[in-house]
């Protein structure tokens, strides 16, 4: 049997938008390398969660939350803090989809695209720091997407929100680095079980969508996790302000 890496003993985290897909995946991954880890979602399935992961021994813990309420995101990094007296992790990963062209967006959907997917990495960071900063430095993980380095036709608040991502993640790296804290974002490919409105579910689609991964293959969650584990470790001690491209090879082309 392989035992896992022990790379976050002692460490304490949180993941957004965790109740299921890339932030449970992440979660999970976290706490098999020894995180306590708050599981915060709009959804209470992330209390289901976070008990899935202490009847596996980890010391996890739910909390609903939506990421575009300033109160509610401070409220979530005092109550990991109140808990266990630190903060080391902030994973940034809720997200919503949002299809719409230039002329037939809406403003209403555009609004609230950025509000969860931008505004909400914002108001993480912004919050995270502070304790960051007393525990002696840190790491800030977002998700990003592909769909903020390359076009995607029909996808215009999805991709403004992820690709104001990748630069704020750029300036955040510089504006903390005095402090220890780095700051990256991980910009996936195509994902298996993605949210619902990113990838299109009907077999045709996802045989042509798979077809433009080099590596033949969609993503998994786990693929995802794994990047962003690497990223929040010590091995990428060094790693800051940096987009992380897990995508199987889609923007290589």
């Amino acid at each position: 049997m392989v035992m896992p890496m022990m790379r976050f003993e002692g460490k304490v985290a949180i993941v957004t938008g965790a109740a299921a897909g890339i932030g449970r995946a992440t979660a999970w991954q976290l706490a098999q390398e020894g995180a306590k880890v708050l599981l915060a979602d709009r959804s209470p399935v992330c209390e289901q969660a976070a008990a899935a992961l202490r009847a596996e021994g980890h010391d996890a813990h739910g909390a609903l939350v939506d990421v575009s309420d300033e109160a509610q995101v401070a409220a979530l990094v005092q109550a990991a803090v109140a808990r266990w007296g630190r903060l080391d992790i902030m994973v940034a990963n809720a997200g919503i989809g949002g299809r719409g062209t230039t002329e037939a967006t809406a403003l209403s959907d555009w609004q609230r695209v950025l509000a969860v997917n931008l505004t909400g990495v914002f108001l993480c960071a912004k919050h995270a720091v502070p304790a960051l900063r007393r525990s002696g430095g840190g790491a800030i993980v977002s998700t990003a997407s592909i769909v903020g380095l390359v076009g995607v036709p029909g996808a215009l608040p999805y991709a403004a929100a992820k690709g104001a991502v990748v630069n704020m993640t750029r300036t955040m790296a510089l504006d903390c680095a005095a402090d220890g804290i780095r700051v990256t974002t991980v910009c996936p490919g195509f994902i298996d079980a993605a949210m619902e409105g990113v990838v299109p579910r009907n077999p045709q689609e996802t045989q042509r969508l798979t077809a433009l991964h080099p590596l033949g293959r969609l993503g998994t969650a786990e693929d995802v996790a794994k990047a962003i584990a690497f990223l929040a470790s010590d091995d990428a001690a060094f790693i800051t302000g940096t987009a992380l491209v897990v995508d199987g090879g889609y923007t290589a082309r």
